[in-house]
């Protein structure tokens, strides 16, 4: 009999494709998948440490994992792992802990695992490279994702993941086009190219190139089907790309631009090194030229010493731009970074009634710009899963639409017609 195995993920979308690498590797190896309340013999848990409530929710995952199975082996990764694997080391159950760069090596680490020490972390600031994780297949999964680039060099006053992930490292274009064509060919009918900073794409490459130089080389190769970027930060999205990405129809008119405040001195102190005017531009030049692209906006709040009237300078702001998507994170002290140790920490009283009023801002934004749909064509991939006789399908513009399931099938794409709103999205029926 087989060992079972569970693996449970946390946070952004470079973990969720190391969790599917994770468990391609596994399953070749004649691990069985099995869901994580099953109680498997090997649980992995790909930690998240953005905020404190995702530390939380990593240390419960592991404790949830020895009340299925309390004989069950727990391997505990990712970024928190990377950040305090002492910690994690001594909460009961955990067998082993490996960082981020150790995940390529968790075959090993595993044959080796009653002999082995007990922390498997390196120093991953010294890396200088990346070593690709590669896939066949995104199981149970209708989209694909496919890892470009690792780490980030920005040093964000409030953020914890340029230590949890080093430096930025790219993967090499022809690793990056041969992951693109064999999920295409594997019938995947989007593929979302992924990082921690994709806008850095190619700098650390000899000779250096950049995220448009990749693109036009996917666009030459042999693939179908679109192509979906992930978050690119503000000062790495000259006109230069966006025209490109606007004027390419196999790319989804879809940008992820993190704003994170909408005040000069806030974002100042953040060490964001962009202006409110700077930001304002681009995201109006980019609808101007695209208006039916969706746009999504990071936003911090509660920042230590964001005053009043600079959170009003934020709403202002949102209230001005046309953006489709908002994703408010209130502010959560991670200790090693400047925003820690900041005078004038906000309460978290305020800092939720401010997320809470920012949080009505985004969702007033994406009503209006769903509600511009009803009546008109959209292509969607369908995604697994039925809920009350529907399935959910993702549109090339990031609109979620409710689809019958009975016209449905999961990974297919096709295209439907928009014919009312609802709270959860969109309804559309088979063209």
């Amino acid at each position: 009999m087989s060992t079972t195995v569970s693996i449970v993920t946390l946070g952004c979308k470079t973990n969720q494709f190391e969790s599917v690498a994770m468990s391609e590797q596994l399953q070749q190896a004649g691990y069985r998948q099995v869901a994580f309340e099953s109680g498997a013999d090997l649980v992995v848990v790909n930690t998240c440490t953005v905020t404190a409530a995702t530390d939380s929710q990593s240390r419960n995952l592991i404790r949830r994992a020895r009340r299925f199975n309390p004989q069950a082996r727990v391997v505990v990764t990712g970024c928190y792992a990377q950040i305090d694997p002492q910690g994690l080391s001594q909460l009961p159950g955990v067998s082993l802990v490996i960082g981020n760069q150790e995940k390529a090596h968790l075959l090993e680490s595993l044959t080796t695992l009653d002999q082995a020490d007990m922390i498997q972390v390196g120093d991953i600031r010294d890396s200088k490279t990346i070593d690709p994780l590669t896939l066949t297949g995104f199981e149970q999964r209708s989209r694909a994702f496919v890892q470009i680039q690792n780490g980030c060099d920005a040093f964000c006053s409030y953020c914890i993941i340029p230590y949890a992930r080093g430096r930025s490292r790219s993967v090499q274009v022809a690793e990056v086009v041969r992951q693109v064509e064999k999920l295409s060919a594997n019938g995947y009918p989007e593929i979302v190219l992924t990082g921690i900073n994709i806008g850095n794409y190619g700098h650390d490459l000899q000779p250096p190139i950049d995220l448009l130089y990749l693109l036009k080389k996917i666009e030459e190769s042999n693939f179908s089907g679109r192509r979906r970027l992930g978050s690119i930060e503000p000062t790495e999205l000259p006109a230069s790309l966006y025209k490109y990405i606007i004027d390419s129809d196999w790319i989804c008119p879809h940008f992820h631009v993190p704003l994170q405040a909408g005040d000069d001195e806030v974002l100042q102190r953040m060490n964001r090194h962009y202006s409110i005017d700077f930001f304002h531009k681009l995201v109006n030049d980019i609808h101007h030229l695209q208006a039916d692209a969706a746009i999504g906006l990071d936003v911090i709040t509660g920042f230590p010493g964001e005053t009043e009237q600079q959170f009003e300078q934020t709403c202002q702001l949102l209230e001005s731009l046309p953006f489709s998507h908002l994703h408010v994170f209130p502010f959560s002290k991670r200790t090693g970074t400047p925003a820690a140790t900041m005078p004038n920490q906000i309460s978290g009283t305020v800092i939720k009634e401010r997320a809470a009023l920012l949080r009505q801002i985004g969702e007033k934004k994406y009503q209006t710009f769903a509600h511009r749909f009803v009546g008109s064509e959209l292509e969607l991939v369908i995604e697994g899963g039925a809920t009350n006789g529907f399935r959910k399908g993702l549109s090339a513009n990031y609109l979620s639409v409710q689809v019958p399931v009975a016209t449905t099938e999961p990974g297919e794409l096709l295209r439907v017609k928009i014919v009312d709103q609802c709270q959860d999205g969109l309804l559309g029926e088979r063209v």
